[in-house]
């Protein structure tokens, strides 16, 4: 213990001897409760007589004990035993052989008794918070015989607190957090702080609670230590978390007493007080005319200083699109708007789009007094591309007369370069689909001859894919079906299907049926006799 507060108990101990002192020719003849009264009023000291049958007869047994209730300062300590008080009785007069025993909670260890004078020495150093009081009994004996000359009293030495005990936060560190822009007194937690020194003794237990660390943001209650805001208008986005020393310090917080600190970790939470705001006002985006439906032409974003679900925005087109080829969505992990395509572009028709875009936040703040926006103009320019040739139809039908001769023009195709630059068209006929070549195609113009003659009778249809291809890029190639119908003239004289045999009678004459005919009846009527009328 340091030598300032030794010197501090050493002086309540001597004003509670001091005290001690004054009393005792007060209370000296209080009579403890329980022991016998006597029928006299009188203070005289009792006479023993009349002894009979080995037992003593008292003729009056009143006794009066000094206190029956002592006290000792606890954690006193000095080079002697320490004095708690003494007992006295009645039959102590003079040339009375008599003694005092102690009996009970720490009797010839902790507390000792002078049998002869009645007084009790602390032999140890005690301490209130381990236990606060002993209960123990005194009797006053024969001092030759040990005899018992009256019944066992009881009585309790109080261990008398100190403050020796600082305030301790056991459930400290604490955490604890309260929404941004929260009004000034909103609470934000409170902390309890616990003394082991005497609640109902003097003030060593009573604390008061202060803040060391956290002004101006937060305060504290002196005395329930909830934890309030102070300061008007903090904002997450400027600082986020906060440290707070909270110290409690007990004898009412008055000076000498002794104090305990906790930290408290406070975090502001976020509430949506920020807009979107697009990083930039104008986007720009080159997409290539060929890009495919539905995949991405370019990325927006809106950037939120909230965080969470304040944090997220939805996006979507307010002008510039009235034939419906863009849309645009939210990614949900990067909270970027992309653009994609609905409707296959043409430079040749339009070569650029200016849209304008919103982020929009999907929460809002009654605060706020509905949900934050932002615009942007997104301009789009449409590349170029190197496409095919197209025909000027997917299927062509054509005719031409079985009979036509060598190099007559069937028919034509046409295509054309749908670029800009307006390239050259050469034709192929694809030999796949005209193994006999009976077909050849001018590789400027398209047109379709004949290269060998067609017999329709032997095919009515011919189907030959003619390949369109870019002068100046082989590699742009589009293709068409033709179709060619063979046209039937009168270039077979009509057969028999099988050969027959006639028979004439001899005496035929002029008009008569002729014999095919005849022959034909007779075959059918199975006759083989042949019977001219």
């Amino acid at each position: 213990m340091p030598k300032r507060s030794e010197e501090m108990l050493m002086d309540l101990w001597m004003s509670l001897l001091l005290v001690w002192i004054t009393c005792v020719p007060c209370v000296s003849m209080t009579p403890i409760a329980g022991q016998s009264k006597s029928t006299q009023s009188g203070g005289s000291t009792a006479v023993a007589s009349g002894l009979g049958e080995g037992q003593r007869l008292l003729s009056r047994a009143k006794r009066g004990w000094v206190w029956n209730q002592m006290f000792v300062l606890e954690e006193f300590s000095g080079p002697d035993p320490i004095l708690v008080g003494r007992l006295h009785t009645d039959l102590d007069v003079r040339n009375k052989s008599i003694k005092y025993v102690l009996a009970g909670e720490g009797a010839g260890t902790i507390f000792a008794i002078e049998p002869l004078t009645g007084n009790i020495h602390a032999m140890k150093r005690l301490d209130r918070e381990e236990k606060a009081e002993y209960t123990l009994t005194a009797q006053v004996i024969n001092a030759e015989t040990d005899e018992p000359l009256e019944p066992p009293s009881e009585f309790i030495i109080k261990v008398q607190d100190i403050n020796d005990n600082p305030p301790q936060f056991i459930k400290g560190p604490y955490r604890a957090s309260v929404p941004e822009m929260s009004a000034v007194g909103t609470t934000v937690t409170q902390v309890t702080a616990t003394d082991a020194d005497d609640p109902v003794y003097g003030n060593s237990a009573k604390l008061v609670y202060s803040i060391l660390e956290g002004q101006p943001y937060f305060s504290v209650d002196p005395n329930s230590a909830t934890i309030k805001i102070a300061l008007h208008g903090m904002d997450r986005e400027m600082r986020e978390e906060y440290l707070v020393v909270i110290q409690a310090k007990d004898m009412g917080g008055h000076m000498g007493g002794l104090s305990g600190t906790t930290t408290v970790t406070i975090t502001l939470t976020d509430i949506n007080d920020n807009p979107p705001k697009f990083s930039k006002s104008l986007y720009e985006f080159v997409i290539p005319e060929d890009l495919p439906t539905g995949k991405m032409g370019g990325k927006v974003k809106a950037n939120d200083r909230d965080i969470g679900e304040n944090a997220k925005s939805t996006y979507n087109i307010l002008e510039g699109d009235e034939q419906g080829m863009f849309e645009i969505t939210t990614d949900t992990q990067t909270q970027e708007g992309i653009l994609r395509l609905k409707r296959p572009l043409d430079y040749e028709s339009k070569k650029a789009y200016t849209l304008k875009v919103e982020a929009t936040n999907i929460r809002s703040e009654p605060i706020s007094g509905g949900p934050f926006k932002d615009t942007a103009t997104v301009k789009i320019v449409v590349e170029d591309s190197d496409e095919p040739p197209v025909f000027s139809k997917p299927i062509y039908f054509l005719e031409v007369n079985e009979n036509a001769p060598i190099d007559t023009v069937i028919g034509a195709v046409t295509a054309r370069d749908p670029d800009a630059t307006g390239s050259l068209v050469r034709y192929v006929i694809d030999r796949h689909t005209d193994l006999e070549r009976q077909f050849n195609i001018n590789v400027n113009d398209g047109k379709i001859t004949l290269a060998k003659p067609l017999d329709r009778e032997t095919d009515m249809w011919h189907n030959i894919t003619v390949t369109a291809t870019e002068s100046r890029n082989h590699s742009q190639i589009s293709r068409a079906i033709v179709a060619i119908r063979v046209m039937d003239i009168n270039d077979n004289a009509p057969e028999f299907a099988t050969e027959y045999e006639a028979f004439l009678c001899e005496n035929g004459k002029p008009g008569q049926p002729s014999s095919v005919y005849l022959l034909v009846s007779l075959f059918k009527t199975g006759d083989s006799n042949c019977q001219c009328s």
